[in-house]
């Protein structure tokens, strides 16, 4: 046979074999690969009061912590050395923040993250008063000042971006709640973004039973993990527990909002504590959940 021909029919043969082999499509990732751990933790700022003293309590939320394993955890009013001691108790991640009166000072909104899978795009801050650029501004008659940090996060794991929120809102003025509320809502909304949106932080507000709740939990803006769960664990639980017990009253006054198409598979409220030493006066609040 004439070498041309021969190569001719047998590439038309392999051609044949190869449109006869059905194409698979590829594996889908591992829900356990892609799934994110969020928590909201508010840390109560460290002080050497007994019988609460932060060096007494260290140990415990380091365990308590790493017993949730999160993939990401935004804090309240932790401080810069508490912070630090904090995170080095957690080798596995790093964190992000300012505090809220400029630089290392003051209570920070410090958003931990998991260092080997999450690359920080970027990230800044905004203060919850008429001048949100203004460094421990407020201006809605509320004696701390109040913020928020923000993050735009790369999971490396699946490819996707992500933005994460972290605050916390007035614990004695309502009107201050709602317009930080809404603040944070004006400032999602001129992102004028696809992304996916994660919202944490202690409200000082039952989730449900308060405006800025209703501000924030709305169609167009966030939902809250805790009904989107398909299972959940301490539906009576409140989430201040003021160190003395644990409260039975399912007052969440701490929640993991979300803007965006997710499967929240789990969320849970965590009474964790070591005899009689509480970690902190809340407790952590979890949610597992992927992107759709």
């Amino acid at each position: 046979m004439h070498l041309t021909h021969w190569w001719l029919r047998t590439r038309s043969a392999v051609f044949l074999a190869a449109a006869c082999v059905p194409i698979l499509p590829l594996p889908a990732a591992d829900a356990a690969e892609t799934s994110l751990t969020v928590v909201t933790y508010n840390l109560r700022f460290a002080s050497n009061t007994k019988p609460n003293a932060w060096p007494d309590r260290r140990p415990v939320m380091i365990d308590c912590v790493r017993r949730m394993d999160p993939d990401l955890m935004g804090t309240q009013e932790g401080v810069y050395e508490q912070l630090r001691e904090l995170a080095a108790g957690l080798p596995d991640h790093t964190w992000l923040g300012q505090g809220r009166d400029g630089g290392s000072h003051g209570e920070f909104m410090a958003v931990f993250y998991r260092k080997e899978r999450f690359d920080p795009l970027e990230y800044g801050h905004f203060w919850l008063s008429d001048t949100p650029a203004v460094v421990g501004s407020r201006t809605w008659d509320h004696t701390n000042p109040r913020m928020v940090t923000w993050v735009r996060f790369l999971d490396r794991r699946t490819q996707r971006a992500f933005y994460f929120f972290n605050t916390h809102l007035d614990h004695a003025v309502q009107a201050a709640r709602e317009k930080g509320a809404e603040l944070i809502a004006q400032r999602v909304a001129a992102l004028n973004t696809h992304l996916p949106i994660l919202l944490t932080g202690d409200f000082n507000a039952a989730s449900g039973d308060n405006r800025a709740y209703d501000i924030l939990v709305q169609p167009d803006r966030f939902q809250d993990t805790w009904h989107l769960a398909q299972s959940r664990k301490g539906e009576d639980l409140g989430t201040f527990n003021g160190f003395r017990d644990v409260p039975r009253d399912g007052r969440r006054i701490d929640w993991i909002l979300l803007r965006g198409k997710a499967v929240v598979t789990e969320s849970e409220v965590i009474p964790f504590r070591q005899g009689d030493q509480f970690p902190s006066d809340h407790f952590p609040v979890l949610a597992r959940l992927r992107w759709e």
